[in-house]
């Protein structure tokens, strides 16, 4: 049976899509856009009943959705730079992701990794860890909004105040903290201890979080503006993954 799996992983994994987009990779997009739309179809219904674990399920599956692109412009790049002669003039896609490298540049073993298999197989632990992070963090996230309304609650006479307040305290208590937590986790579910804890917390988090902070600001205020609270932790997931 194991062996019948990792067969049809390969087989797939190996084919692609007008020869850019790898087969495996579109499936799993399109098996969690199917999950992401039953889901926002009957969102209403299904958070009157059990708003904390529509939320849970909701961000697992946006969470999955944001990793899967990820991985998927990473082989995108990767196929176009192994290319003889680099990125084609006609590939719009890789041509994106090459400006992007240049204005982040990577090492090039990053940029092109030693393995010959192209693509690299779909990383199912990854996924897994995003979408069980997205799980476990729902109900905290979505408590923290409650609290923030409650606190800064936004009237018809007064809107853009509260809605600030509720930003700044976003940033300067949940960012910090949920960006923490969501290194801690990642690193311990890849099996890191204390000094890959540590060494993730020295390299990234600082980057990190100026990174949040140039971008987070503005798009919570439209989130706590404008958006009702049982989709602002949807609406501001949607933004993260156009963001990504």
């Amino acid at each position: 049976m194991d062996t019948t799996r990792r067969r049809i992983l390969a087989g797939l994994n190996s084919r692609y899509i007008y020869g850019k987009f790898p087969l495996l990779y579109a499936v799993i997009f399109l098996i969690e856009v199917v999950m992401m739309a039953r889901l926002m179809s009957k969102f209403n219904s299904y958070y009157a009943e059990k708003p904390v674990l529509t939320m849970m399920i909701t961000n697992a599956v946006l969470g999955g959705v944001a990793d899967t692109v990820a991985q998927s412009l990473t082989v995108i790049r990767q196929r176009a730079l192994r290319k003889p002669g680099g990125v084609s003039r006609d590939d719009f896609l890789a041509i994106e992701i090459h400006e992007l490298d240049e204005k982040n540049p990577l090492s090039p073993t990053e940029l092109i990794p030693p393995s010959k298999r192209l693509p690299p197989p779909f990383d199912f632990e990854r996924l897994t860890r995003f979408m069980a992070y997205g799980f476990i963090m729902a109900p905290v996230q979505f408590k923290w909004f409650q609290l923030l309304s409650r606190a800064f609650p936004v009237t018809k006479a007064a809107g853009l105040a509260p809605a600030l307040k509720r930003v700044a305290f976003d940033q300067l208590v949940f960012a910090p903290a949920g960006l923490a937590c969501f290194f801690t986790f990642m690193t311990v579910a890849e099996g890191g201890g204390k000094r890959a804890i540590l060494r993730k917390f020295q390299d990234v988090y600082m980057p990190a979080l100026k990174a949040n902070y140039f971008i987070w600001p503005a798009v919570q205020i439209l989130n706590f503006r404008l958006i009702p609270i049982q989709f602002q932790l949807v609406s501001l997931l949607v933004k993260a993954f156009e963001v990504l």
